[in-house]
């Protein structure tokens, strides 16, 4: 990289640069920006879904299961269980938790009771 320095009247110090210099610069600058923007949104979102899952729901749902599926195993509960629990039919459980059907507010906030779980696990995004 070609760098001149100058010094203004003021004092004041100045690298001159090639315009590609610059323009690569700029992009780097542009990329931090941007990895800051995602680091904020990142946090706020975090933020606002508490308390955390455990890391065992997580793994569950690293290998594939749903969140339902994730926190009724960590629980150690069968879907006939959460049927007697609820009155939710273990057809319409197992419907939940492959995505067949989204539930609603209430039927999802009814799971996370009958689960031990903070309802806002459950809640749509």
């Amino acid at each position: 990289m070609t760098v001149q320095f100058v010094k203004t009247p003021a004092g004041e110090e100045l690298a001159i640069l090639p315009k590609a210099e610059y323009e690569k610069l700029a992009m780097l600058a542009a990329e931090v920006d941007e990895d800051d923007a995602d680091v904020v949104l990142y946090d706020a979102r975090k933020a606002a879904h508490s308390p955390a899952l455990p890391p065992e729901v997580s793994a569950f749902m690293l290998r594939g299961d749903s969140l339902l599926r994730a926190v009724r195993k960590w629980k150690d509960m069968t879907q006939m269980h959460i049927e007697h629990k609820t009155g939710i039919g273990q057809g319409y459980l197992s419907d939940l938790e492959v995505g067949r059907r989204k539930g609603s507010p209430e039927v999802l906030a009814q799971l996370a009771d009958a689960l031990g779980v903070p309802r806002e696990w459950f809640a749509p995004a």
